[in-house]
């Protein structure tokens, strides 16, 4: 036997440090301790080492219309640039590379994507292409995605990089309740979207994958402004706590009447809609406590809504509330909303109504896309049908079940 047990003659594994792993590894390495300012200069030098020039890193902004450049030493800033119809917009909604001849050589624009959620886009110049390039600017991008999601948290240098325009105290409180807007994974995929962005208060959801159950929640809290924003805090606290100790949906919904009864009084109340996906099955479970019933889309069209039975509103102590029960079939997509969505009027108008959403829903759906790209163009379309008005919050979460099966994967 050899020094450490290894047999004579055994073949021992490359250990040595190819160009790939010393580029991500040095970024790596670097990461942890990155205060996050100085995102750019180490991005600029992994990616300058594959020849790359122009680097721009575009974060999107709270509204969903635009990429903003990341303000950063060694990044090229400059215009925001609109989703719709760029090059960069194209890679952000599709989640897939992009590359433009240039008159000096090939611009790409990489997702930045993190579990799931787009990011944001990074874009290089490089003289030419070829696939270890396009492999290690994919790897490169995930990192970088990585270190904008962690380092977010204790920064506030890409929230100010995102936001177009000043943002009330209720809708700060709104958007640091929020989980990541998307989530797509092998399963299951779960994309959101608040209206008015930087006005929104009582309107919130929630989501959780645990192993196979992915836990969903959506509430608009009654009223506008800063106290909306608190109780809608309160019943999304008192939700996710009752999530994390195991208890069903009817549970879940006398500790959120509690919280919030406790906390405002018997005047106040939130609607809301609770959901149990088993992501391996499709079984969808639900209870509803005076919220719009969600509609389900199937073959790219609202096939019909999910009614069931209803208990009073959080904080009004209505009954235990029914848990209904539904078999999802791959593909299938389930549209929640909140009521701002379709009682927009004008004084002396008729509301908006559920059957104008309804065709609105299936003009868009129409066009097969993602359900991020789906909930961003359904949301902006429906406020163009409304004439640009939005005097409540109008919130979209959509959920599609993508099916399952033994060989489930995540293609890198």
């Amino acid at each position: 036997m050899t020094t450490g047990g290894r047999a004579s003659g055994e073949s021992v594994p490359d250990r040595t440090q190819s160009f790939g792993e010393e580029v991500l590894g040095t970024l790596l390495d670097r990461a942890h301790v990155l205060p996050p300012h100085r995102i750019g200069p180490i991005v600029a030098d992994a990616v300058g080492r594959l020849g790359g020039r122009d680097i721009s890193v575009l974060l999107q902004d709270y509204g969903q219309w635009l990429l903003v450049p990341l303000p950063s030493d060694g990044l090229v800033t400059g215009d925001p640039q609109s989703i719709d119809g760029s090059h960069a917009g194209q890679a952000f909604l599709d989640t897939h590379s992009v590359e433009v001849s240039l008159g000096d050589g090939v611009r790409v624009h990489v997702p930045l994507l993190d579990g799931g959620d787009q990011v944001g886009v990074m874009s290089v110049t490089l003289n030419s292409v070829d696939d270890d390039v396009r492999r290690l600017l994919r790897r490169i991008a995930c990192v970088v995605a990585d270190m904008l999601v962690t380092k977010h948290s204790y920064t506030d240098l890409f929230f100010l990089s995102r936001r177009r325009e000043p943002m009330t105290v209720a809708a700060e409180i709104q958007w640091s309740l929020l989980p990541p807007l998307a989530m797509i994974m092998p399963r299951v995929a779960v994309a959101g979207i608040l209206e008015p962005a930087y006005d929104v208060a009582g309107d919130s959801f929630d989501y959780a994958l645990n192993d196979d159950m992915l836990h969903v929640a959506m509430i608009d809290a009654m009223g506008h402004g800063l106290s909306a924003a608190v109780m809608a805090t309160v019943a999304i606290g008192a939700y996710r706590h009752a999530r994390r100790s195991a208890v069903n949906l009817s549970e879940i919904y006398f500790f959120m009447d509690q919280a919030v009864a406790d906390q405002f009084g018997p005047d106040h109340f939130v609607t809301a809609q609770m959901m149990r996906l088993d992501t391996a099955t499709g079984r969808l479970q639900w209870v509803n406590a005076g919220h719009p019933a969600p509609l389900l889309l199937r073959g790219d069209r609202v096939v019909s809504r999910l009614d069931s039975p209803t208990t009073l509103p959080v904080g009004f102590g209505g009954e235990e509330p029914v848990i209904s029960e539904r078999a999802l079939k791959p593909g299938d997509r389930i549209l929640c909303f909140t009521d701002g969505l379709i009682e927009q009027h004008e004084p002396g108008e008729q509301p908006f109504g559920e059957r104008r959403l309804i065709d609105w829903v299936n003009r868009v759906a129409s066009v097969r896309m993602g359900p991020r790209a789906m909930s961003r163009s359904l949301s902006h379309a429906l406020k163009d049908a409304r004439g640009g008005r939005t005097t409540d919050d109008a919130t979209i979460l959509l959920i599609e079940w993508l099916g399952s099966s033994e060989s489930d994967h995540i293609v890198l």
